[in-house]
């Protein structure tokens, strides 16, 4: 069966044709007319006719093979996520920074190619390195085939080494490495006369061991995994306004979050030569002497206030009766996003007291229904109600055995609803800045959904040098997957994470022998994964191939 061009006046014709033998001749017959060649082309119909021929011959290829006894050598290699992000590798400069790095280093092996193995791992199912090196077996990765898993190591550890003490200007909390050359030549690639970091998010989580973490790192402390009895380090991520990794810094796990900040702007100063900055932070990091000494350093901020426990706050800011002005954010397909905020001076200075009309309603609803839970409990007894902190928060005893409703608490309670309050001493106007804090609540959808991502655990490393390039690598995938969602976004597309790597998985290359030649089938590419390839703009190669020469 093939497609045959016929000319008949001035236009030419495609017919499939089949090849058939009647009364002991062969004949062509004509099976259906395609129409004409230039329309045919337009449309497609033959593009579409080989890649659905090209799916059913990959499998008729095998089981004819099978049938006719010869059972063929397969080999089957997912290719998907090596394309894609070899192709982000390269483009947002990492392959290139890195291979700047190593010259003059006498490795004996690919250290480029080991972090791009164990930066791959981190994006499809992250953990540690050994995990990384029997993964890799099922990826058709290009030049990693001499690697062992003490390549992996040593190249963990040439991330995370410290640099010479001569360049060691500026250090913080953290000695500098070489992961730190690594990132500010990145930012540095990305940098034209309009890329600045005006402002700067961070955020920190704690990644725990169940061996020491290293020699200084693993320390207890205030543990966000709910493992207090198990050594911890603290990552911290600083992102830019438009949720870019800028860089990663790693500290021991006992140090909290309210005395990194500082040191971090300093340092984030130093390194990128920034000028003017506008911190945006949550409560956690804030204190007093936060605070003093942004002001020290003549940079502005927008910060979260602890509205509930702080005195001044509740006792003069919440109660100032100026009217609020009010904000209303379309959103398609959803309820518009209803906001209202207002500037309040106590001396000098400055908060502007926001409120999100959307979210106040939700808690209302949410203390409604607890309350009307409570009544129900109050009357089966005082036993029901212990444990509970969703009522213990509603209730008073005016007697010593029983409970009763505080309705003041509850009065009290209805203040917040949909309430926070930010300190700044920015000349924004009161709208303005609870816009500019409210995208550090994107930055932290965006820390909470690359979260995993981060926890590589179990981390295996005895040295704090392995350990900080170990998590560096996951630093590095960020920086990946920020690249795919600012090219899926240029196109107008958008894909769910989960799904795309499902449909990356799906992609594969399966090489075979027939007739002495060896050919390579692949599966079509389907869902989100031709969106993503789409973005990047990979063109893949046709379904059936013959392998060349060097395969054999």
């Amino acid at each position: 069966m093939f497609v045959r061009e016929k000319r008949i006046g001035a236009y030419s014709y495609l017919y499939l044709v089949e090849t058939v033998r009647e009364n002991g001749r062969t004949k062509q017959r004509i099976i259906r007319n395609l129409g004409r060649k230039e329309v045919v082309e337009a449309r497609g119909d033959l593009d579409r006719l080989a890649r659905s021929a090209a799916r059913l011959s990959q499998r008729s290829m095998i089981l004819s093979l099978i049938e006719g006894g010869a059972a063929p050598e397969v080999r089957c290699r997912r290719i998907g996520a090596p394309l894609l992000f070899e192709r982000l590798w390269r483009d947002s400069g990492c392959r290139a920074v890195v291979a700047e790095l190593l010259v003059g280093r006498r490795f004996e092996f690919a250290v480029e190619r080991a972090v791009f193995l164990t930066v791959l791992h981190r994006l499809m199912v992250s953990g540690s390195d050994r995990a990384c090196e029997y993964w890799r077996d099922d990826y058709c990765i290009e030049g990693i085939g001499d690697l062992e898993l003490h390549h992996l190591y040593r190249a963990m550890m040439w991330l995370g080494e410290e640099l010479p003490a001569s360049e060691q200007t500026g250090r913080t909390l953290a000695a500098r490495c070489i992961k730190d050359l690594i990132e500010e030549r990145l930012f540095a690639r990305r940098r034209d006369l309009f890329t600045d970091l005006s402002v700067v998010f961070m955020d920190t989580t704690s990644l725990y061991f169940e061996g020491r973490g290293g020699e200084t790192l693993g320390q207890n402390g205030n543990s966000k995994d709910y493992r207090p009895h198990l050594k911890q380090m603290i990552v911290g991520i600083i992102l830019d306004q438009d949720g870019r990794p800028v860089c990663s810094e790693m500290w021991p796990g006992n140090t909290t979050d309210v005395t990194t900040l500082l040191p971090v702007i300093d340092r984030l100063r130093q390194r990128f030569a920034i000028g003017r900055v506008c911190v945006v932070a949550d409560r956690g990091m804030i204190s007093a002497t936060v605070i003093a000494g942004l002001e020290e350093r003549g940079l502005e901020y927008i910060l979260g206030v602890r509205e509930r426990s702080s005195k001044e706050v509740n006792e003069v800011v919440l109660k100032d009766p100026a009217p609020s002005i009010p904000l209303v954010i379309p959103r398609p397909r959803r309820p518009d996003t209803e906001l209202e905020a207002k500037e309040v001076r106590v001396g000098d200075r400055r908060y502007i007291v926001c409120r999100n009309l959307n979210e106040a309603k939700r808690d209302a609803s949410v203390r409604e229904a607890v309350l009307r839970s409570l009544r129900v409990a109050l009357r089966d007894g005082d036993k029901a109600l212990v444990g509970n902190s969703a009522y213990r928060r509603y209730l008073k005893t005016p007697g010593e055995q029983h409970f009763e409703i505080d309705e003041q608490r509850v009065a009290e309670d209805a203040r917040y609803d949909g309430l926070y309050v930010l300190r700044t001493n920015t000349s924004l106007n009161p709208l303005a800045a609870m816009l500019r804090y409210r995208e550090l609540l994107k930055v932290e959808d965006i820390f909470r959904t690359t979260k995993s991502i981060l926890d590589t655990r179990p981390i295996y490393h005895q040295k704090d040098a392995s350990i900080r390039g170990h998590v560096f690598c996951s630093f590095l995938a960020l920086v990946l997957r920020k690249a795919l969602e600012d090219r899926l976004a240029a196109v107008r597309l958008k894909c769910e994470w989960g799904t795309l790597l499902m449909d990356l998985d799906r992609l594969q290359e399966i090489e075979t022998e027939q007739d002495g030649k060896r050919f390579i089938l692949r599966t079509p590419v389907t869902g989100d994964a031709g969106h993503a390839f789409q973005a990047v703009g990979i063109a893949l190669p046709p379904n059936i191939r013959e392998a060349p020469a060097s395969a054999e």
